[in-house]
């Protein structure tokens, strides 16, 4: 869509917010916004994080004009947040290639660990761990690769996020796409906003864990797939 004379001045971030508000959408740190940006706002949205976070560097008293360090270092801060760290907020997921269940496998799979790279939405400091996905496939279940199931963690936590509500929403996410009879996810992850600010504890990490379907109702699978997890830490 071309851009109108009217609103040539109008930060292309107002008119992703117009968009979203107008729909009802919700826009939260975590949230997808890919369907409300059209194509060429993203470039020019780069362009306005830069501005706007040269502003932070200048209110932080960093003369940016004469340091050599750091004399492109808001066009490297904003490339790395929307191209990057938090590329997961602004593109559409994956293509994913769903087969049927052909075999009609009905046994404990896992896939992990995958290695995941966040950032905490209280003081966007990184967070990373790694991801286990048990599945309890059934003859209905569709069945993706292996490598479809980092890219779509990759795709959900490369957002500002809360580990709780990450694997949540990894876990609705796989469960959309495959419909088996279980699904676990566990999840380990060291929070850099405990080890670099804060308590600066550099050992901590934190664990937890989504079961549904047959995960949930059956205590013997639920220990199964445990059990087969290599020990965490």
């Amino acid at each position: 869509m071309n851009i109108s004379d009217s609103d040539e001045g109008t930060p292309v971030s107002v008119k992703i917010r117009e968009r979203l508000v107008a729909a009802r959408k919700r826009f939260n740190a975590n949230d997808n916004i890919a369907e409300y940006i059209e194509p060429g706002e993203l470039e020019r949205l780069l362009d306005e994080v830069e501005d706007k976070m040269k502003g932070v560097l200048s209110s932080m008293v960093i003369d940016t004009e004469h340091d050599h360090n750091t004399d492109n270092t808001a066009r490297r801060v904003a490339k790395m947040y929307l191209t990057e760290v938090f590329r997961g907020r602004y593109v559409h997921p994956p293509a994913i290639t769903e087969f049927p269940n052909a075999e009609h496998l009905n046994e404990l799979m896992i896939v992990g660990p995958i290695t995941v790279r966040s950032a905490c939405s209280h003081h966007l400091c990184p967070v990373i761990g790694k991801i286990w996905i048990g599945v309890l496939p059934n003859e209905h279940t569709n069945v993706i690769g292996l490598s479809k199931y980092a890219r779509l963690a990759e795709w959900v936590m490369g957002r500002p996020q809360i580990q709780e509500e990450a694997v949540v929403q990894l876990a609705d996410l796989i469960q959309e796409k495959t419909q088996p009879d279980g699904l676990a996810i566990v999840m380990e992850a060291t929070h850099f906003c405990m080890g670099w600010r804060g308590v600066k504890d550099m050992d901590s990490k934190m664990i937890n864990s989504v079961m549904r379907g047959s995960f949930l109702k059956d205590p013997n699978l639920r220990r199964e797939f445990l059990s087969l997890l290599p020990k965490k830490g």
